[in-house]
């Protein structure tokens, strides 16, 4: 929705997964983004990795500067524990509140599946509940399931709604208090 804006995506994991980093370049170019692969640990057991080992990396993938906003995975996970959601949303938070990361604000998606009952949806809640104009929720949903290749009636293209929620904060030691409060630290 904004395609003036510089955008930079990172993802930690994957890098070396030739079928989905070529995916993930297509995507860059279609939303005219910079962005870098990282390649630690997400097999399918999604055994818990070091805390510092998360922070480096993301550290070491993005480019050294303020970013207006961040945007990232939340410690809730999105969806019924995808532990590296989790974990990636504890150590941006982590950075951003031990300055290591500068930012004006930081955003954390805002999903519920209600415990595996529901496809995850956007928590009406949120500090931040968008619909989607019809084109960009469009384009989104040809990305997962024509770019990605998900299957048009499998999870993840449910999961692609035409809302899009997030928990806002502008100020890190706020992002660190609801951390506490609905992330834990140091999981």
């Amino acid at each position: 929705m904004n395609p003036s804006w510089k955008w930079f995506i990172a993802t930690l994991s994957r890098a070396s997964d030739h079928d989905r980093s070529c995916k993930f370049q297509q995507v860059l170019q279609i939303l005219r983004a910079d962005g870098i692969m990282g390649d630690m640990d997400d097999g399918p057991q999604q055994t818990p990795l070091n805390q510092m080992d998360v922070r480096n990396t993301i550290l070491k993938l993005l480019p050294k500067k303020h970013y207006d906003l961040i945007i990232t995975h939340s410690p809730k996970g999105e969806y019924t524990r995808h532990l590296r959601h989790e974990e990636v949303a504890r150590a941006v938070i982590t950075l951003w509140h031990d300055g290591k990361l500068s930012a004006d604000e930081l955003w954390l998606f805002a999903y519920t599946d209600n415990n595996a009952k529901t496809t995850p949806m956007p928590i009406e809640q949120a500090n931040v509940y968008y619909k989607l104009p019809q084109n960009i929720w469009q384009e989104k949903y040809r990305i997962i399931t024509k770019i990605y290749g998900f299957a048009e009636k499998g999870f993840e293209a449910q999961a692609a709604t035409n809302v899009e929620s997030f928990w806002r904060f502008t100020h890190k030691d706020a992002a660190w208090a609801w951390l506490e409060k609905n992330g834990g630290i140091g999981k």
